[in-house]
């Protein structure tokens, strides 16, 4: 079986969540079978066709961006060609020109959708999107959603309940790199272990202005994963002008550094406060190596990961006074805040393992042939 995933951006041009689940899905795939390929499309000027993990990405140079949607006229021509060798074509929602290029090439393959999230920011283009991507969501086979959250609190969702499907986000523990003792003596050196850590690209929706403005009460260094501007300049100002000095901008690090800071952090911090966060990796990558964890109750997947007072604490989005409550409640009670962690990495090995994603995926693969 050949599996044709179809995305904006892919690895090496950007490092986020949806481009962790597409590595993910076509690792495990590979050990059942199953050949993936990844189309997508880079900020680079040439064509180029790499192949990472086990499974080729062909990536298209795109001619312009509006709105946070890349736009190409070579695409359709790549995806059509690819299309027609796959077996099952795999898009990953939203990316409103993907639902052009679907319409446009006409390729009669059975499709699913794996729906990160809703559209949130572009509420005044979403207006003129709405009636293509209600024709696309329609004529595609299976929608995949993250979270049952995410299905309860999705107004789009529920019009489309006969054919979505929950598959939460799994990752394999075993694909991350053990960081080496040098490494983690450096950063142990650096932070000590009750720093808090924070993981993710530094979007509009992640709340960190939230989380710099509670950090005025924390004794304890709160590590910064990532970048982004204009946003990482925003921060970066308003650290200053809080006069903080705990607060560490790290900007992208090495994945064996990432590993190295979550086996020695206090506990992970992700302060979203609008539902583009439609599920959490970083918050997985917490409970993975068992660690107590603090998010916002938004209605999407970050509170199926993160289960309040078990796994760790959630509490309302933008509200910078319960966030700090809840960094020092965990300080403040080591024993709990450990027990938490082992309860988030019991939660991780039952619901949230690449295995019974990528389980569930093929399933629904091998549904879509018959």
């Amino acid at each position: 079986m050949k599996v044709l995933h179809f995305y904006k951006v892919f690895f090496p041009d950007n490092f986020g969540g949806v481009e962790k689940v597409i590595d993910q899905i076509s690792i495990g795939a590979a050990d059942l079978g199953i050949e993936s390929e990844v189309l997508c499309l880079t900020p680079q000027k040439n064509e180029s066709l790499i192949e990472m993990n086990g499974y080729k990405v062909h990536r298209v140079p795109q001619l312009l961006e509006i709105a946070s949607t890349p736009f190409s006229t070579k695409i359709f021509k790549h995806f059509a060609q690819l299309a027609k060798d796959a077996d099952i074509i795999h898009y990953h929602f939203p990316w409103p020109f993907a639902d052009v290029v679907h319409f446009a090439t006409r390729v009669h393959k059975p499709t699913l959708i794996t729906y990160h999230s809703d559209i949130v920011k572009q509420k005044g283009l979403l207006k003129f999107y709405k009636p293509l991507m209600n024709r696309f969501l329609s004529d595609t086979n299976c929608i995949v959603a993250t979270s049952p959250n995410y299905v309860t609190s999705s107004a789009e969702l529920s019009k489309y309940s006969s054919k979505v499907r929950v598959i939460p986000i799994g990752l394999n523990k075993d694909s991350y790199p053990e960081p080496t003792s040098e490494r983690l003596k450096y950063w142990k050196n650096k932070f000590k272990d009750n720093f808090f850590l924070f993981i993710g690209v530094m979007r509009y929706y992640k709340g960190l202005h939230t989380l710099i403005e509670a950090a005025k009460g924390i004794d304890a260094p709160i590590v910064i994963i990532g970048s982004g501007e204009p946003i990482e300049q925003e921060l970066k100002v308003q650290v200053q002008q809080l006069g903080l000095n705990n607060i560490h901008f790290l900007g992208p690090v090495a994945e064996e550094d990432k590993v190295a800071l979550l086996r020695l952090c206090y506990g992970v911090v992700l302060p979203s406060h609008l539902r583009s966060e439609a599920f959490g990796i970083s918050l997985l990558e917490g409970a993975m190596y068992g660690k107590p964890m603090i998010s916002c109750e938004i209605g999407t997947g970050t509170t199926y990961i993160n289960i309040h007072k078990e796994t760790g604490i959630v509490v309302p989005p933008g509200d910078s006074f319960r966030l700090q409550e809840a960094m020092q409640f965990l300080l403040e009670r080591p024993k709990e805040a450990k027990i938490m962690g082992l309860q988030a990495e019991k939660r991780y090995r039952t619901h949230f393992t690449a295995e019974k994603m990528v389980r569930s995926y093929v399933d629904i693969y091998e549904g879509l042939l018959k």
